[in-house]
């Protein structure tokens, strides 16, 4: 396994679709942490995830202090709008935690304060409070991670 992309409370079925599938191509383990905008059995999420959707490595948290129990002595990087650092300022290891916010409101102060330290963003103009796409934003960070770890297993 490449990395862990963590998802936190998604609510689009289409975007965790889309997301299951950047995850099955790059041998990567998708991380969903409750509660979820929709069921995972949503004709949504397995029409995005396409035929790849039963391939997909997850596991389903119910709340994020479960997973954070579980995983605190892991480099969990949260991708945030309000981060200082760059995604592409950070060196990526394998086995690394890449966690994603909601699509309407992303995630707590408290989560953000908790993980300070990791805080990382993609570049965007200053418009409104609107941000990248959640599947996107997925695949941009991943692929950058990746690309740094010389796209190990990938041809």
């Amino acid at each position: 396994m490449n990395l862990n992309i963590v998802l936190y409370q998604p609510e689009i079925p289409q975007n965790t679709g889309n997301i299951g599938r950047t995850c099955v191509l790059t041998n990567s383990k998708l991380h969903l942490i409750k509660p979820l905008g929709f069921s995972l059995d949503d004709k949504y999420v397995k029409r995005a995830g396409m035929d790849y959707w039963k391939n997909v490595d997850y596991v389903c948290y119910e709340s994020f202090e479960e997973f954070y129990e579980i995983n605190k002595d892991k480099k969990i990087y949260l991708a945030t709008t309000k981060g200082k650092k760059f995604y592409t300022d950070v060196e990526y290891k394998k086995g690394d935690f890449i966690l994603f916010g909601r699509e309407s409101s992303g995630v707590t102060d408290y989560m953000r304060g908790l993980l300070k330290e990791t805080l990382i963003k993609v570049p965007m103009i200053s418009t409104t409070d609107r941000s990248l796409n959640l599947a996107n934003t997925v695949a941009i960070v991943a692929y950058e991670a990746l690309r740094q770890m010389s796209f190990p297993g990938m041809k």
